[in-house]
């Protein structure tokens, strides 16, 4: 459980066209580090299709409103692999992905690098998982688009079996297997935290109330989220969850002055109402300079007002460390 209102940051991992070098990402990585960011998150996309305005769909997954940052020829690095590098280059800041498709891997392979990389970055790895969108993922994954609920369930179920027995056992309409052993364990007992992402619907509600340590809304959930915090906690408790020490995730939206200039003190102002509502993530929609050095002059203003915002006492320069998070 999260000892206090945590802030997370994007990690640029995707490029319109080819930036020649990824540098930058390890450059940002080990900015928002030292700077005292509590996480740092991803995001995925496998393959694409041509159809990206199905992401605006909300009935299949988009959202409403949604465009894509990139053209199908956009290059995105894998997740996992970037944050195996990332956690090479960091020490404290947690590693997150925001979000997966996890059906897209095969269970016992995505269960075994999840947990190589939990141990080697010293317990700082997050796993938010979702659906997607996109028919096409699923296409050149060889799998069935319209079962992706189903499969993501089979997955996570598969991931928490090998993460938790020590001669483990499984059995689905997907796969079985019987005295299989998988080794490292991650470092937490339960495994490696997961955050689920959806709206308020049953699909959701069951998967977050069997797998979930922390939800990411979505839709029109993210829009309002001090009233689906509401709505989420009174139906996980009617599927039998206890919602208390549940972790949301919240967006802090940057708030510009008349000139454009971002205006700190009105942006950190929504932070004890949304802590109030029950955001224990806030992730930070706060564009950074590219140029590096203006940067990290920037970005430790902003942790040290989210702190002060949030009520924390920790030193700018000091994120969660691996028993401080869920």
């Amino acid at each position: 459980m999260a000892a206090f209102p945590q802030l997370s940051m994007p990690l640029p991992c995707y490029s319109a066209a080819d930036p020649g070098s990824w540098d930058f990402v390890l450059d940002r990585a080990r900015l928002l580090d030292a700077a005292g960011v509590d996480r740092l998150v991803v995001s995925d996309h496998v393959v694409f299709g041509e159809r990206l305005e199905e992401y605006g769909r909300p009935e299949i997954g988009g959202q409403a409103g949604g465009v894509q940052p990139t053209g199908p020829d956009g290059h995105w690095l894998e997740p996992l692999t970037t944050l195996a590098v990332v956690a090479g280059a960091t020490r404290h800041i947690r590693l997150g992905t925001n979000i997966m498709i996890a059906a897209l891997r095969r269970p016992a392979v995505l269960a075994k690098s999840a947990a190589t990389l939990d141990v080697l970055s010293g317990g700082r790895l997050d796993l938010g998982v979702g659906v997607g969108w996109q028919r096409e993922e699923y296409l050149a994954a060889g799998l069935d688009f319209d079962n992706r609920g189903a499969l993501l369930d089979d997955t996570l179920a598969v991931c928490q079996t090998l993460w938790s027995q020590q001669r483990a056992e499984y059995s689905s309409p997907y796969l079985s297997f019987e005295a299989i052993h998988m080794m490292p364990k991650p470092v937490r007992p339960h495994g490696v935290p997961i955050w689920v992402s959806g709206t308020v619907n049953p699909r959701v509600v069951r998967r977050l109330a069997r797998f979930g340590v922390g939800w990411i809304p979505w839709g029109d959930a993210a829009r309002d989220v001090a009233a689906a915090v509401v709505a989420m906690k009174d139906a996980l408790a009617d599927a039998g969850r206890d919602p208390a020490g549940l972790q949301v995730v919240g967006s802090l939206r940057a708030v510009r002055a008349g000139d454009g200039a971002l205006d700190l003190p009105a942006t950190m102002a929504a932070v004890p109402e949304l802590a109030a509502a029950g955001v224990t993530d806030f992730r930070s929609r706060i564009s950074l300079p590219d140029d590096h050095l203006t940067a990290s002059d920037v970005l430790p203003e902003i942790v040290a007002a989210f702190r002060a915002a949030a009520g924390r006492t920790d030193a700018v320069g000091t994120a969660l460390t691996r028993g401080e998070s869920a």
